[in-house]
């Protein structure tokens, strides 16, 4: 048993240090993840939806997609890495972009459990869905970056 203990405990360690800045919103993400899809299926007798294979499927499939997004994210921040360490910049920017995926999507499950809750019937603190929504708008604005920023100066020039 203590070899198992030790076994996790490396495990978990090792990931915990190779993720670092992105290790905790992909704890969350794994946790809100097991928590949403558990949820829905409960709250699906609630709408008077049928529990399917087909739906269930569709839901795990969202779930691993929503996998692959932040996996992308982490691309991106490694070529930003890899960019910038041959041109010359001395600089190394950890798990960034892949944060900030992993971030919002942890909010967007958040949101979506607090609706499967809702639907069961359970009593919601009144402020509780403004304040995540105003995370994830936070998070949205912070991460925004408009197409074409800076060219409308040269257009009129």
């Amino acid at each position: 048993m203590d070899k198992i203990k030790l076994t996790v405990t490396a495990v978990i360690s090792a990931l915990m240090s190779w993720l670092g800045i992105l290790a905790v919103p992909v704890f969350l993400m794994v946790g809100c993840n097991f928590v949403d899809y558990i949820t829905g299926i409960c709250a699906a007798t609630y709408r008077q939806d049928q529990v399917s294979s087909y739906k269930s499927i569709r839901g795990i499939t969202k779930k691993v997609c929503q996998w692959l997004l932040v996996l992308l994210g982490a691309w991106v921040d490694i070529l930003i890495n890899y960019a910038a360490e041959y041109t010359g910049i001395k600089i190394t920017i950890p798990f960034v972009v892949a944060t900030i995926v992993a971030v919002w999507l942890v909010v967007n499950e958040i949101i979506s459990i607090l609706e499967n809750m809702l639907d069961i019937g359970v009593s919601m603190p009144p402020f509780l869905m403004p304040v995540i929504k105003y995370i994830k708008q936070q998070v949205e604005d912070k991460a925004t970056i408009t197409e074409g920023e800076g060219s409308e100066e040269k257009e009129h020039e």
